[in-house]
């Protein structure tokens, strides 16, 4: 599952080792789709914010992330190759308490 680290950041070194085109691009935030990630665990190394956990990791406060990937993995277009961060992803790298800049439209 992406979580919070994620937001506003976009890096994309996850969708470039990914096998299996299981990530989704929203306006400032990736998803994964749980039915199509294989749990290969190869996109969780390459997160630059480490915001990439399996489900039974994920931790507490990011629970509600389960959702929002299956959710939005739906709604969104599969993204299959790397592209730029989003400009100020530098600076919203290590932020926390972030999850209500999360866009969602």
């Amino acid at each position: 599952m992406v979580a919070e680290p994620c937001i506003n950041c976009k890096y994309t070194d996850c969708v470039e080792v990914c096998p299996v085109d299981c990530f989704h691009e929203g306006p400032n935030i990736l998803v994964i789709d749980p039915e199509t990630c294989i749990d290969c665990g190869a996109c969780e190394l390459a997160c630059p914010p480490r915001a990439i956990f399996p489900e039974y990791s994920l931790p507490e406060q990011w629970k509600g992330y389960v959702e929002l990937n299956a959710t939005h993995s739906k709604r969104w277009p599969v993204l299959s190759a790397k592209k730029e961060p989003m400009p100020e992803a530098d600076r919203w790298r290590y932020q926390a308490g972030k999850s209500d800049k999360v866009d969602l439209t």
